[in-house]
């Protein structure tokens, strides 16, 4: 018995193009910018031209729906892989403007010179050349009578063979009767499949995923705006990251700057905070999971597509619904209000720069839940407790890092079934117990990786606890962060290589802190006991050799709250494994300290 779940058929590229056209064949991409460089749309025809392959197409008719009086209607073809091609041929061909990564209309134009039967990208140098069809568009254009064309190209190159030009003329116009073959996926294929194959077939390039194909999903559907949503999504991204783009947008398509998704984001135009620079996968996820309760993308493509989870079957309402909800949650993810007070939130947990933030999907949950905890009308000051906790949670059980979809979903649907208060205080009981603080993240505290998560949390918790940086008198390790400060050895590293230390001995978080320049530099490659003694000579009147610390209490104190161990003056190179070890549970002490104040 046969598996095969598709069929192939060879196709003209002129009914191809007759499809995309008449929507028969929908491309997902068409609303996201043209990735191909001109260079490779001028190779595709050439390609056509010699007669090579360019490779098959994949399609996929949508699931038949039920309509809103119960009569069927049978979904676009959707075009899954191949997007690029089909869109490089309207472009050069039909004449079609493509979008920028920018967002602008340009127009891809490809010249060919009939005698050296060679295809270029037109430029002003080409243009003035009479030896160049400046546009091959014109070509293929409805109107276009090819004696007229020939007549009119000898007459400015004389010396051409009328009959040999026509001949070459009628080859190029005759590509759009190359077939390319197309791969029909089954109608039954259920989405999961459908969606797992679009991930495979466009991952050769860069790494795709459900998230990906609910977004091609969004951009087909006209009939309940999902190609302005999408937009919507793609430009809020962009201008998080880039304010001035809000003139491009408001320049190159007046028509969306006239929706209320514009209106929405437009604060971002001022905007220059990088801590939470959402991508399109984190506003999906983020959107989804607090309208529908849900986490896992493919759910999402589900209901997209109209599927009833109960009876298994495909209804047009679940698609308009679906969509009505998903711009609902997509508007209240944008809400300037919405977006500030979160990020405040996350500021006031100690996390005051981007470089603090190492889990994305700890902060998408994080904005999940203070979403979901307005939707149910929680107090204000009892949101901010709960996200801060939450988040801060997240980080340090690395909750997130694997398998995140699962967990989104497991978290999302046992808050609105047990309540936050609730479940989140038996997970924090359960995870968080005395071994988890005094031995777990200690010894999980046993790693040269800066970005380590654990070293962040330790910074958070030196922020929110106001902390002076090491030997500062007057300047916080908040406002160092902020001036991305240097990070301090103290057992420098020069002093343990030169004692046969390796990269990975010398490169513990157990041995950083955080640092004036000045005083780094001062510091230099001398051991402890060098530089503390002049230390503690500098407090005893002697010379100011790193900062402005000169009473003794005071460098007591600035040691302790940078969570050094007392002795660290006599300490040498073999006092290091040991100066690391009690140094860590003070650390992991401090983050304790600063997880029980939120």
């Amino acid at each position: 018995m046969s598996t095969q779940r598709y069929s192939v058929t060879p196709h003209p590229i002129d009914t191809l193009l007759t499809w995309v056209k008449s929507g028969e064949i929908a491309i997902p991409e068409i609303q996201r910018p043209f990735v191909w460089q001109a260079t490779q749309v001028r190779n595709l025809l050439d390609s056509l031209y010699q007669g090579y392959p360019v490779g098959y197409l994949i399609a996929w008719r949508n699931p038949t729906v039920k309509l809103k009086d119960g009569t069927p209607s049978a979904g676009k073809r959707i075009l899954i892989d191949g997007q690029q091609r089909v869109t490089a041929l309207m472009a050069s061909l039909l004449g079609r403007e493509v979008l920028t990564k920018d967002y602008e209309t340009i127009n891809i134009r490809i010249a060919f010179h009939p005698q050296e039967e060679r295809f270029e990208v037109s430029n002003p140098a080409i243009r003035k050349d009479v030896s160049w069809l400046a546009d091959v568009a014109e070509l293929f254009s409805p109107n276009a009578k090819l004696l007229q064309i020939t007549k009119a190209y000898t007459a400015a190159n004389p010396g051409v063979d009328e009959d040999t030009l026509f001949s070459t003329l009628e080859k190029l116009r005759k590509i759009v009767n190359n077939h390319v073959g197309v791969i029909d996926l089954a109608e039954d294929l259920d989405i999961e499949t459908v969606a797992e194959i679009f991930i495979r077939v466009n991952s050769a390039g860069s790494e795709l995923s459900q998230a990906d194909f609910a977004m091609s999903k969004i951009s087909v559907n006209e009939t309940y705006g999902g190609n302005t949503l999408r937009k919507a999504i793609d430009y809020f991204c962009h201008l998080a990251i880039a304010p001035d783009f809000h003139g491009i947008i408001e320049k190159n398509d007046p028509t969306f700057a006239k929706t209320d998704y514009f209106s929405q984001m437009s604060w971002l135009k001022k905007e220059n905070d990088d801590i939470y620079d959402p991508a399109y996968t984190d506003m999906l996820r983020v959107a989804f999971a607090t309208e529908f309760r849900r986490g896992k993308m493919q759910d999402l493509v589900a209901l997209l597509s109209g599927r009833n989870f109960e009876t298994k079957q495909f209804e047009e309402t679940i698609v308009e619904d679906s969509f009505t909800r998903l711009k609902s949650a997509v508007l209240r993810f944008m809400n300037e209000t919405h977006f500030k007070r979160f990020l405040m939130i996350i500021r006031s947990a100690g996390f005051v720069d981007a470089v603090m933030i190492g889990s994305q999907n700890a902060l998408n949950f994080a904005y999940i839940l203070y979403l979901t905890l307005r939707d149910l009308n929680t107090p204000n000051a009892e949101i901010e407790r709960l996200v801060r906790r939450w988040f801060v949670f997240s980080v340090l059980t690395g909750r997130y890092s694997s398998s995140p979809e699962s967990a989104i979903d497991y978290d999302i649907r046992q808050i609105h079934s047990q309540g936050i208060t609730d479940y989140a205080n038996n997970l924090i009981r359960g995870e968080l117990s005395d071994a988890f603080w005094e031995s777990a993240l200690p010894q999980a505290m046993n790693t040269s990786v800066a970005s380590s998560p654990y070293f962040r949390l330790f910074q958070a918790a030196q922020v929110k606890l106001n902390d002076l940086g090491f030997l500062s008198r007057d300047i916080t390790v908040r406002e160092l962060i902020e001036v991305k400060s240097d990070v301090h050895h103290l057992f420098p590293k020069q002093y343990l290589k030169k004692s046969g230390l390796t990269r990975g001995q010398y490169n513990q978080i157990g041995n950083y802190v955080v640092a004036q320049s000045e005083i780094n530099i001062a510091i230099g490659n001398k051991e402890p006991e060098i530089y503390f003694g002049q230390l503690i000579d500098q407090c005893n009147s002697g010379k100011k050799r790193y900062g402005n610390i000169t009473d003794q209490e005071e460098l007591r104190k600035n040691l302790n709250m940078n969570c050094i161990p007392e002795g660290v003056e006599k300490m040498t190179v073999d006092d290091y494994p040991n100066f690391l070890n009690i140094r860590r549970v003070l650390m992991a002490q401090k983050i304790k300290t600063h997880f029980e104040g939120l």
